[in-house]
């Protein structure tokens, strides 16, 4: 049974590559371990990642005979080389493996998890200078930040990137009928996602030129890429699990969690009902209530229709 941290790790490793135009092949358990091929231009090889007791890990390069594509393999992923016959290498620490170079145009989306209001997807494309700023402005994964961070780094954020970002929502209401026309053809809420994050995409790239961009690991990526239009399709996508490490998708995270939270305090003003977040049993009463109030056609303007929240909200079996 292969380790979740050893797969969220060769993910990772995988996506530096990726990054830098190496072409990865799928992944392949191994004693210990996995192991994929990589390949650029004309130049392939395999690599070994194994999971040692201690939960560390080590890059095995001892595959690669091609003297040119080791030497590019090592000099981007290993920060010193022993002798040892599986050579223990010490890659850079995790965080540097969301750094894909600069510019880079950060995704991200708010709302998934949220029985009611919208859908919001964020984009920011961010530079070498603009994320020293961002970082010096404190901004992180939103899901470390309190409301009012939220808010006030939102507003630095588009004042540091001003030009360079874009946001884009599904109400309730959209976000339900799109739901029902997926379902109808099979498909479900990663399509969902992954056009909006190809959308905001490729509405920054009217704007930048940017070549790489980033998003957490949500679905295949050709989800996302099949859904770019002309403009878009150009750009290199690479998807990382917690993506948000990097300070473009930090940056991105942040500003669709504001415009949820503004979107989510619009609703509950407008329907005299304070909306929750998230989908915990506050969030069933506050929707008993809200049915109460202003009846249950009303419902799918305010709240993620197919939840399983809607039938305890609505009294019934899940």
């Amino acid at each position: 049974m292969t380790d979740e941290k050893l797969t969220e790790y060769c993910h990772t490793i995988q996506g530096i590559l990726k990054a830098n135009h190496f072409t990865v092949g799928t992944s392949k358990s191994i004693s210990f371990g996995q192991q994929f091929s990589i390949t650029r231009e004309d130049k392939s090889g395999i690599m070994r990642i194994y999971q040692r007791r201690n939960g560390t890990f080590t890059l095995d390069f001892s595959p690669i005979k091609d003297t040119e594509l080791l030497q590019s393999v090592r000099h981007l992923l290993e920060k010193k080389p022993t002798t040892a016959n599986i050579p223990a290498i010490t890659p850079r620490p995790l965080a540097t493996a969301y750094d894909v170079g600069y510019p880079v145009i950060g995704t991200d989306e708010s709302g998934k998890g949220d029985y009611f209001g919208p859908l919001v997807c964020a984009a920011v494309c961010v530079d070498e200078t603009t994320a020293d700023a961002l970082r010096s402005a404190g901004v992180r994964d939103s899901k470390t930040c309190t409301d009012r961070e939220i808010k006030e780094l939102a507003e630095k954020i588009q004042e540091l990137c001003a030009g360079k970002f874009e946001i884009i929502e599904f109400s309730p209401e959209k976000y339900n009928r799109l739901y029902e026309e997926l379902t109808r053809e099979g498909k479900n809420l990663n399509t969902m996602l992954a056009w909006g994050h190809a959308k905001v995409i490729e509405e920054l790239l009217n704007r930048v030129d940017c070549k790489v961009a980033l998003a957490d690991k949500f679905a295949d990526e050709r989800l996302i890429l099949g859904k770019l239009q002309a403009k878009g399709r150009t750009i290199r996508l690479v998807q990382m699990h917690r993506a948000e490490q990097n300070i473009a998708v930090a940056a991105a995270s942040i500003l669709a969690r504001a415009r949820f939270v503004e979107r989510i305090a619009v609703l509950s003003k407008k329907y005299a009902t304070t909306l929750p977040l998230g989908a915990s049993a506050a969030v069933i009463q506050a929707g008993k209530q809200f049915i109460a109030k202003n009846g249950l056609p009303a419902l799918p303007f305010v709240a993620k229709m197919h939840f399983k929240t809607t039938a305890e909200v609505r009294g019934k079996d899940p």
